[in-house]
Order: structure tokens, then C-alpha cells, then sequence
């Protein structure tokens, strides 16, 4: 009896729809990599037919969804490393990021049969991938006229701090992003979520949603509800022992919890064998019939600990919400001192995994 992961599509489509009404001029690239954030790759890749494109970090991801008959465009966020990449990319018509010198070099050296579409990347501020400016026009030129680029090289950079809408940063890449590429007049894309969703002047020819797809807010001290936005995974267990403690007892692993009164302490079936943050502390809560609840000692591997001296007649059996409906994953990550999109991805290999459509 362990934890589920319950992922509803209609959530899903709804958050690609919110994704387009703020950005209604632009086209979107529903980002799916990493497992579509833990939500299962071809699980999203199917259920996201209203999306113009798909976006994934690597070549094996694109080539996966080909091999499973995904035919929307596919942009690999990351490009290729190496000639079996581009190689890959040519075959599967794979839309590519160029980013480093080093892959020019590849295209240089390696012809390929058929000629893909690149985005040449810049750097304006996240500094992590992407040309420096001093480097973008003689990249431009290279793509521009090489006979591997299909026609129509198009640019895009990403933005560092979009989350904070106080953070001077983002203005500063919009702006030299414009200086850098008004001059090529071809379509650009630079919002991620965060931009889609505070920034409106990143809205432009495409728009890269990810996070804001499973329901998550990108923005600093907001939930997806505030946003507009549906959950799409609800993690749940149940609740598979009650105990009656005295007051003094220690709950858990090195007894860091004292029972400050006679109580009930239930054992929930999920720890952080399953994905659930090792790192929770007591307090964090969790929802049991709708009722917030809190979780006490340390989360081990298979199982959490939970007070129940605010719902007297807990059960046995009775079902568990560890995130999700109800319960916003935001709030349990910042609990635990990280991100919901760590949380979504971190869920491992023995949750079950069920669909649900409405």
C-alpha cells in the first residue's frame, strides 16, 4: 500500500491554455523535458496536441518521442555534442539550439542529407548557455549561410530571474536581446514560464511554457491557484498504523520529535524512498479528509509520522494527500527548502502512476 501519483490531463490542457491566453500572440513550445517534470514524457507529449511545438532538453528525448510517433515539431533545448546527435536531428527532423562554438564546428565538419531548423542561442545575463554578444553576429552569419541550416535561423535567450518581478535582470536581457537581433528580423523566442507570466514584453513569436503546464507557479512566494493554474499531479498514500503515545514519547529517528501530550500518531505509507522530501520538517502539512494535518519526526525512507490530534476519529486506511489537490506543492517544497519542479521530478520509479482525464 504505498503512494500513487494521479496526473489529470484535463489539468494539463487547462494550464496550456491559461499558458496562451497570456501570450496570445505567440506560439508555444509546451516543454516536456525530464519526464515532462516527473508527469511521464509521452504521457504529456500525447496529451498536449493543442501546443504548436514540444520542447525537450536532449537528443534521446526528442528521438523517443519520434520513435513513439510524435510528429509535432520537436526543439531540443540543449542541441547536439556530437556527429551521432546531429546526425539524429537531421533523420528525425529535429529543430536544434546553437549555443557554443563547438557545434558549429560539428556542422562545419559533418554534412548531413537533411538540412535542420536551428535557434541560434544568445547569452544576455543567465550566463549558462548561449553566444556572448560579441560572438552573435559572426554565429548568425555561419548559420545563415551554411548549407546543413535549413532557412530561417531564428534566435532565442532565456531569462535568470523572471521569477522576481523586482529583479532589474530581466530588463536587462530584454533589452540587449532586442539590440543584438532586431537587425535579423526573424522570430525569437524568449519567455519560460516566469516570463510568460510577469513579463509581458518576453512574449514574443514563441513562448516556452514548462512548469506552468503541471500546475506550479515559477514566481517567487505564489502558487499555480494564484496564478490561474490546476495541479496536475496529487501524490497520496494512506494512513497504515495509529498509535497512542504518552506524553514525553519521541516519534522517529533520533527521537527529534516529543510528544508534548498523550496523542495518536498515525504512520503514512510514503518517505523519501518514493520522492518525499527527506528534508520536510515537522509541521509541514499534509491532507487527510480535507483536513490539514502536520508531520512529525523524520521522514525516513518508506514512511512519515503525523499528528492526529486534529482529527480524532482518523482511520486506518484513511487516504493521505502529500501534494497536489488541495495542497499545493509550492508550499511543501518551500517547507523543505527547494522547488516544486525538484518535487515533480524527484517522484521515483515505484509510485504508481494513474491517469485520469476530467
Amino acid at each position: 500500500m504505498g503512494p500513487t501519483a494521479t496526473i489529470k490531463l484535463s489539468a494539463l490542457q487547462h494550464n496550456l491554455q491559461r499558458a496562451a491566453e497570456l501570450a496570445p500572440h505567440s506560439r508555444l513550445y509546451a516543454v516536456i523535458k525530464a519526464n515532462a517534470y516527473g508527469h511521464g514524457l509521452l504521457r504529456a507529449a500525447s496529451s498536449l496536441e493543442a501546443a504548436d511545438a514540444l520542447a525537450v532538453a536532449r537528443v534521446e528525448e526528442a528521438v523517443l518521442l519520434r520513435e513513439a510517433g510524435i510528429q509535432k515539431p520537436l526543439l531540443v533545448l540543449e542541441g547536439f555534442f556530437n556527429v551521432e546527435e546531429l546526425e539524429a536531428a537531421s533523420f528525425h527532423q529535429l529543430e536544434v539550439a546553437i549555443q557554443q562554438p563547438e557545434q558549429l564546428q560539428i556542422l562545419r565538419q559533418n554534412p548531413i542529407k537533411k538540412p535542420i531548423q536551428c535557434w541560434l542561442k544568445i547569452d544576455t545575463g543567465m550566463h549558462r548557455l548561449g553566444f556572448q554578444p560579441d560572438a552573435v553576429d559572426a554565429a548568425w552569419q555561419f548559420l545563415s549561410t551554411h548549407e546543413s541550416v535549413a532557412k530561417g535561423v531564428r534566435v532565442m535567450t532565456h531569462l535568470a530571474s523572471a521569477d522576481d518581478l523586482a529583479d532589474p535582470v530581466s530588463q536587462h536581457q530584454l533589452k540587449l536581446f532586442h539590440s543584438l537581433t532586431q537587425k535579423f528580423s526573424t522570430a525569437t523566442s524568449v519567455a519560460n514560464s516566469a516570463g510568460i507570466i510577469g513579463w509581458p514584453e518576453a512574449r514574443s513569436d514563441w513562448v516556452r511554457p514548462g512548469i506552468m503546464l503541471y500546475g506550479a507557479s515559477p514566481m517567487q512566494g505564489r502558487t499555480g491557484e494564484q496564478d490561474g493554474l490546476l495541479p496536475v499531479m496529487t501524490l497520496k498514500s494512506r494512513i497504515i498504523a495509529i498509535n497512542s503515545f504518552t506524553k514525553g514519547s519521541a516519534i522517529g529517528y533520533s527521537g527529534t520529535w516529543i510528544c508534548p501530550e498523550d496523542m495518536r500518531v498515525g504512520v503514512v505509507a510514503a518517505g523519501y524512498g518514493d520522492g518525499y522530501p527527506r528534508h520536510a520538517p515537522a509541521g509541514t502539512p499534509l491532507l487527510v479528509r480535507g483536513k490539514r494535518l502536520p508531520l512529525i519526526g523524520r521522514v525516513s525512507m518508506d514512511m512519515l509520522n503525523i499528528d492526529l490530534r486534529g482529527l480524532p476519529d482518523a482511520q486506518v486506511g484513511d487516504e493521505v494527500v502529500l501534494w497536489g489537490d488541495g495542497l499545493a506543492a509550492e508550499e511543501i517544497a518551500q517547507r523543505a527548502g527547494t522547488i516544486a519542479y525538484e518535487l515533480f521530478c524527484g517522484v521515483t520509479q515505484r509510485v504508481v502512476f494513474k491517469e485520469i482525464d476530467g
